[in-house]
């Protein structure tokens, strides 16, 4: 029997880094909720300096990801909007499959956090497709977690 192939795992988006990721995740989390992003609200997010915040947004505007105008703002590009919107869809999709098991808040950010910046496409599409067919079988997931005790 011939040899698996071997696969390169595809990240689930086109950034570079996960410190790059958070940064697009929160600044696309705050223009969607805040309707803009600002460099303090950043820092204030990630408990960091804001110092240290505007270095990488200098950079990731450097990378095409977003605009920024000193003490305008910040816009995502279009293809930092794309990136935005991939990592927040997959924060989501963990946050959801790991907190339907009733796991406490906390250890689910934690987890997530951990995960979210490793994951495959493909792994995060089965993982979406079995989070809706769980979250559509509520008598499963009962099932499911009297097993884990």
């Amino acid at each position: 029997m011939p040899a698996a192939p071997k696969t390169k795992a595809v990240r689930a988006t086109s950034a570079k880094s996960p410190a790059i990721e958070d940064y697009l995740e929160q600044i696309h989390n705050l223009i969607a909720g805040k309707g803009y992003a600002r460099v303090v609200d950043i820092a204030d997010n990630l408990g960091i300096s804001q110092a240290s915040v505007t270095n990488m947004v200098q950079r990731l505007a450097g990378e095409g990801y977003l605009l920024y105008e000193r003490y305008r703002g910040i816009t995502l590009t279009d293809e930092g909007r794309n990136v935005g919107e991939a990592i927040a869809r997959r924060h989501e999709v963990l946050t959801r499959l790991l907190g339907g098991f009733g796991l406490d808040p906390e250890t689910v950010h934690r987890d997530v956090e951990g995960m979210e910046h490793h994951i495959s496409r493909q792994t995060l599409e089965v993982l979406t497709l079995l989070m809706e067919e769980l979250e559509a079988n509520p008598a499963l997931v009962r099932k499911l977690k009297r097993r884990l005790g």
